[in-house]
């Protein structure tokens, strides 16, 4: 008999540029708002052998790049850890570029409930908001 794993993305995400901001030295390279953290809290409280939640990027989307969210089993080598509020964030390293300055938000409309990165590093946006470039 053959097995396969099904692989599942633990969350959507939504991208929207931000004005830029000025430069200021900061804690994180993200940070998270209070909706955020409570909804990873609820991802991640019943997944066994889970550190936190792993942010990538990947080629994908009529712009470019596009977020991925996943859930942290172990740290790689070069990734960035976030941690605020109990939870942990763990940055993979070709995102850490592009989401230096990010606040994550977690947003529930009658539509959809998502991940949405406010990024002031964004070049531009497809219609839809799922993928960026930088």
């Amino acid at each position: 008999m053959f097995t396969s794993q099904v692989y599942r993305a633990a969350a959507t995400a939504t991208v929207r540029a931000v004005k830029r901001r000025s430069l200021l030295p900061t804690r994180a390279a993200l940070s998270l708002t209070p909706s955020a953290v409570d909804r990873i809290k609820n991802l991640t409280a019943g997944v066994p052998n889970c550190l936190g939640m792993r942010i990538g990027v990947r080629t994908r989307g009529c712009n470019g790049l596009s977020y991925t969210l996943d859930y942290a089993e172990k740290k790689e080598k070069f990734d960035e850890v976030v941690t605020q509020d109990g939870v942990s964030i763990y940055i993979d390293k070709k995102a850490q570029l592009s989401i230096l300055g990010t606040e994550m938000d977690y947003q529930e409309t009658k539509l959809a409930s998502e991940f949405v990165f406010n990024n002031p590093n964004i070049s531009g946006t497809c219609g839809c908001g799922e993928s960026f470039s930088v």
